[in-house]
């Protein structure tokens, strides 16, 4: 096996690049791997969920993310590891791998149950969003070859091999913003599940728009978009006027309190208030709720449990965002571990696109030629914004026909104006399509 046979193997299992680790000698199944100071590599890997547990006697509270994780051998035969996990520890914070030989019938136990340094750790993430991995010996030829691979671009610890025939993915989707910027006003439309156009004649569909040019269909997992990215459409003015906005970054449900146990129309009920426009038999709940204000006509407050402001870091894996009641009943919330799932795996490669619309007669948007582009992300990130108030959640919850069949629409987003985004990424950019 040489280095070529190898970027040949990652690529026909339909890999687009390899990571790359020099393995310390604690980087062992006794020890487990170590794959960084924060929670980054999330942001590649796959993740298919995140559990939070408690520390126990002598265990550090943290996250366990289940990931489908399989080694490669030099034949390309693929043996899945059942048991392989990535543990987020919070308070460093810190991500480690584990259970990767266990129950992996061909699993390079000989090399990663010993304490040797400098050993390759190559993984890779296949189009069918499983992780590939391969190891090999420091004196191997592997090795020696990958010492004469010049220039690699870095994620975190790992350097990263592009592998020739994968796309580039970031010109693809400027490619395609610059075409849908050149058509100028387009009906407003939508797909639908199984990729037909469709009319859309509500008052958000620049979206849907966007995502139908694109060929995107609804979607409601944590997954990116378009080729790795996630697009984001937000209404402006003029196009250049871009740093006004307001974006909807998600909208997750609630994961615990009142609104799960007791349901969504109990939590309108309850907390919810009459319809300010005097549409009958409707009641609402809905405006800016910011973290540590009470809002005037909801009377609840936004607070933040397991984050420590001061260092900008999830100090508890049970940590959550909570609406909380004058008498301390914790309405809503969304637990980190849902929240940090959704947040890293979807949004570390975003794009957010300007957009017009034309109401007059037929719906109509046309999208603008400056975009925002942003990589690299962390969910802590998000949370040191909604300390500061340019992160808050702002629902759009509705309960009709109170009194006869009770119609409930369940929207619960969280925003923040679009002059704040850079502080969400480590890079963030405006891009001209026209001159990509």
């Amino acid at each position: 096996m040489n280095l070529i046979n190898l970027k040949l193997l990652f690529a026909n299992n339909g890999c687009d690049e390899i990571l790359v680790k020099a393995l310390a000698p604690n980087d062992n199944s006794k020890n487990q791997v170590y794959f960084g100071g924060s929670f980054e590599i999330i942001n590649v890997l796959p993740i298919s969920d995140i559990k939070a547990v408690e520390a126990g006697d002598w265990r550090r509270e943290r996250f366990k993310a289940s990931v489908k994780f399989s080694w490669i051998t030099n034949e390309g035969v693929i043996s899945p590891a059942p048991r392989a996990q990535l543990i987020l520890y919070p308070k460093y914070p810190e991500v480690r791998f584990s259970g990767f030989l266990s129950g992996s019938k061909n699993a390079p136990s000989e090399l990663m149950t010993q304490r040797l340094a400098d050993r390759l750790l190559f993984i890779g993430v296949t189009n069918a969003g499983q992780i590939l991995g391969y190891v090999t010996h420091p004196e191997s030829e592997i090795a020696k070859e990958f010492l004469n691979e010049k220039e690699l671009s870095e994620n975190g610890i790992f350097k990263v091999i592009e592998l020739p025939q994968s796309k580039n993915n970031r010109e693809v989707l400027l490619n395609e913003l610059n075409r849908i910027y050149n058509l100028g006003w387009i009906n407003s439309k939508r797909l639908d599940s199984q990729g037909n156009v469709l009319p859309c004649r509500a008052s958000n569909c620049g979206g849907y728009t966007l995502e139908a040019e694109l060929g995107v269909t609804p979607n409601g997992y944590s997954e990116p978009d378009f080729m790795g990215w996630e697009v984001k459409q937000f209404g402006v003015k003029r196009f250049d006027k871009i740093d006004a906005s307001v974006i909807t970054l998600m909208t997750p449900e609630p994961t615990d309190g009142l609104y799960k146990s007791e349901g969504a129309e109990y939590f309108i009920r309850t907390y919810g208030y009459d319809d300010k426009l005097g549409r009958p038999d409707r009641m609402n709940f809905g405006g800016v709720h910011k973290v540590n204000e009470v809002h005037k006509t909801t009377q609840l407050e936004m607070k933040l449990f397991g984050f420590d402001e001061d260092s900008g870091k999830i100090r508890n894996s049970s940590g959550r965002i909570a609406l909380m009641d004058y008498q301390g009943n914790e309405t809503a919330s969304w637990s980190f571990s849902s929240m940090l799932l959704h947040w890293n795996r979807k949004h570390d490669k975003a794009c957010y696109v300007p957009s017009l619309s034309q109401k007059n007669g037929d719906r109509k948007y046309k999208y603008g030629n400056n975009i925002i582009l942003g990589t690299g992300t962390d969910f802590q990130l998000f949370l040191a914004q909604m300390v500061k108030g340019n992160i808050y959640y702002d629902p759009g919850i509705k309960l009709e026909n109170m009194s006869d069949k009770p119609k409930i629409k369940k929207r619960s987003q969280f925003r923040i104006k679009s002059k704040y985004l850079p502080e969400l990424y480590k890079l963030n950019e405006i891009v001209n399509v026209e001159d990509k």
